[in-house]
């Protein structure tokens, strides 16, 4: 049985860890300018929305670049993700006004689930996971694909898999503006960045900032 510690006919590509910390960086500040137009200004800024439109594949990219290196504990990254998921969900529905989709940390944590299946060589869990269960999260199915079309790519240096999926990212925004990540991307990767890694900021971050948004929000009503 092939698992995620087994190594692939190809080496992986893996980005530089000071480059995946950067993209992090710049993605969780294109979230946050996302979010504030989304809860403080009804929906829009100009520019930050659309430039918000960018952070989803980067996280995408790195999450996959992650999961995708020999060793990976994909176990252990699906329970992390839902765990904060699970925590970040009434903060988000209060932030955001609905309980569906669910947040984004619970589209990761279902994608993960998803890489996890086809390792182990699983084809009902994958289907669970990534035909079904995508209906309830963010970014539904282009999202959840992006991912693991990523991971595939990251596993085997095939660069053109991931674009059908970005396409239906875009398609699912209503603009194109998702596909800027690539360049993003290919640029960052290219720099000598020299960034400590982060753990568990980023969680707290997300909760966090959704909290303080919709209690701003809140005030303003």
């Amino acid at each position: 049985m092939q698992d995620a510690t087994t190594a692939p006919t190809t080496v992986p590509y893996v980005l530089p860890s000071g480059a995946r910390e950067a993209l992090k960086w710049l993605a969780l500040l294109l979230m946050t300018g996302d979010h504030v137009a989304k809860v403080v200004y009804g929906g829009y800024l100009p520019l930050v929305s659309e430039l918000g439109r960018i952070a989803f594949p980067l996280f995408a990219a790195v999450m996959a670049c992650n999961l995708a290196q020999p060793g990976a504990d994909l176990g252990k990254s699906i329970r992390r993700l839902a765990l904060w998921g699970v925590l970040a969900q009434p903060v988000h529905a209060w932030a955001f006004g609905g309980w569906l989709p669910v947040n984004i940390l619970l589209t990761f944590a279902l994608a993960a689930l998803a890489i996890q299946a086809l390792a182990r060589n699983r084809p009902w869990s994958l289907l669970l996971a990534a035909g079904v269960l995508p209906f309830f999260v963010d970014y539904r199915w282009a999202g959840v694909g992006l991912v693991l079309l990523c991971w595939i790519a990251f596993r085997h240096r095939v660069w053109w898999l991931p674009l059908p999926a970005l396409a239906a990212v875009c398609w699912f925004n209503g603009n194109a503006w998702a596909l800027l990540a690539v360049p993003v991307l290919w640029l960052m990767a290219r720099w000598p960045w020299s960034i400590a890694r982060t753990r568990w900021w980023f969680y707290v971050y997300y909760v966090g900032h959704l909290a303080v948004l919709a209690a701003y929000a809140q005030l303003l009503r």
